[in-house]
């Protein structure tokens, strides 16, 4: 997925569990990045999930989930600013979103181990 050129109309094609878990993908890719020599493309990933956010909640319709979404946005959005993102931060962050939707919920084991 081209996430700079994906448009709105597209994204909102998805249902709200398609559009979690394609963040969670994101989060995975993130997961793997926290060595010294990865943190550009670290950077990279946390650029793509606030771009996936912010069309999330700019399509979405339901307030309650957007304004939950924003607030988890802030938590990537500090990891996205700190020079020396800790991937224990990372962790707590990729499971809150997880947790933000039921089917995406039942991948916290699968992912993240617990």
């Amino acid at each position: 997925m081209q996430h700079a050129s994906l448009s709105a109309e597209r994204w909102s094609a998805l249902t709200m569990e398609q559009q979690i878990l394609s963040v969670a993908n994101e989060m995975n890719r993130a997961s793997k990045l926290f060595s010294l020599e990865d943190r550009g493309r670290l950077a990279n990933c946390y650029e793509r999930i606030l771009r996936l956010v912010d069309l999330t909640v700019e399509t979405g319709t339901k307030p309650t989930f957007r304004r939950e979404l924003l607030r988890w946005r802030d938590l990537v959005a500090a990891l996205y600013l700190d020079p020396n993102p800790e991937s224990a931060q990372h962790r707590v962050a990729f499971k809150a979103l997880l947790q933000l939707n039921p089917v995406a919920a039942r991948q916290i084991q699968l992912v993240l181990g617990g």
